[in-house]
């Protein structure tokens, strides 16, 4: 598309934002979405540049939560395995699978996830035993959380947090830092697909993806600093966005 020159430090700028708040709490296609489709992209064109962009990101997060030590990347082999059948499965099947069912069932999953986090403010602030082995855990859950986002995809990041804290028992920071590492996976993986089916604006996703890496590798690193404390509220924030944004796409823009 012929965009005047301006758009693309705006680009760039979304990108970081955006790239800082996923890394710390999830939803950063709540800024990122919007902006694409705005400047005219169609919807698949954008949907898969947001994937594109969002993979720098993601992967950036997760290499920082790497090396800083909150998460060990060997400890994460089944998930990854597991997430990435799970991705590429979800986004082949999109075309024949009718997601009506999920768009109006996901809003009311994370409002019970929003009322539980409220009403329970010490979940996550603590590591706790696990309830599963995590090779158990990674399959079913790279598996299933996987597929959804590869077929569907608003709040799998909320969906993965939740999981690591309540079934695993992880705190905030490293259920946050497990969480970019699966969204990696699945990013990266549905990217693939996006690209051989050529619904990628290269020179928007390589401009927001710039921001991103800088957006993702400070907010990694605020998490790492400021903890479980920092990061339960913007957690909650975001889900809360991205529930009222299912909420108005699914029940009332219809109308």
């Amino acid at each position: 598309m012929d965009w005047p020159l301006w758009v693309y430090p705006l680009l760039f700028l979304t990108g970081l934002i955006a790239g800082l708040v996923d890394a710390v709490a999830g939803g950063g296609g709540l800024i990122t979405v919007p902006v694409l489709l705005n400047l005219g992209l169609p919807a698949p064109l954008a949907l898969g540049t947001n994937k594109l962009q969002a993979s720098f990101g993601s992967v950036m997060a997760a290499a920082t939560f790497v090396r800083r030590g909150v998460v060990n990347l060997r400890e994460c082999r089944t998930g990854i395995l597991s997430t990435l059948v799970g991705a590429v499965t979800g986004a082949a099947l999109v075309q024949w699978l009718d997601a009506d069912l999920l768009a109006r069932l996901i809003p009311w999953l994370l409002g019970a996830i929003l009322l539980y986090m409220i009403f329970r403010p010490q979940v996550g602030a603590q590591d706790h035993p696990p309830r599963l082995r995590w090779g158990w855990f990674f399959t079913a859950f790279g598996l299933g959380l996987g597929f959804y986002d590869g077929f569907f995809g608003p709040g799998v990041g909320s969906f993965w947090t939740i999981a690591f804290v309540l079934v695993q028992g992880c705190n905030f920071t490293r259920a946050t830092g497990l969480t970019k590492m699966m969204n990696a996976t699945s990013n990266v993986a549905s990217l693939a697909l996006f690209g051989l089916f050529g619904s990628l604006h290269l020179g928007a996703g390589l401009t927001m993806g710039a921001g991103q890496i800088i957006g993702a590798r400070l907010g990694a690193g605020l998490v790492v600093k400021k903890g479980a404390r920092f990061v339960r509220p913007i957690f909650l924030t975001m889900v809360a966005l991205t529930l009222l944004r299912l909420l108005y796409v699914t029940f009332v823009a219809p109308a």
